[in-house]
């Protein structure tokens, strides 16, 4: 059985990024971790959850630290307490942050996040 080639054409990176089904695009809200989480973890990135603390490294809100209020997998963008702006009715609305520009400076524990680290550590000693 040969490999199969992965296309380089933009149009057809495009198409699979707006069709990619929800748990493909789980991959795509992962962010890196903070220099003293990687180092505690043995992992640079990692899915992006709500009640995570982070940092936002780029745009309007750079070097603004908020906790996440929601993750919306089918936009994969993160919404931030901290990231708001105010509507012409003065209402207080959130906006929307790519998980590309975030690093993550506190994670939510629980249980399932521990075993799924645990695992990956696993992975990446086997594979060594």
């Amino acid at each position: 059985m040969t490999k199969r080639s992965r296309t380089k054409a933009p149009r057809k990176q495009r198409r699979w990024l707006y069709n990619a089904p929800l748990h493909a695009r789980k991959r795509l809200l992962r962010c890196k971790l903070d220099e003293f989480l990687a180092e505690e973890y043995g992992l640079d990135a990692l899915t992006v959850r709500k009640g995570d603390l982070v940092k936002v490294m780029r745009g309007q809100f750079r070097d603004t630290e908020g906790k996440v209020t929601r993750v919306d997998y089918r936009a994969a963008r993160v919404y931030i307490d901290s990231a708001t702006t105010t509507r012409a009715d003065g209402k207080e609305v959130p906006i929307p942050i790519h998980p590309s520009n975030l690093m993550i400076v506190k994670l939510e524990l629980d249980d399932d996040r521990k075993r799924l680290i645990e695992s990956k550590l696993l992975q990446t000693a086997e594979s060594e």
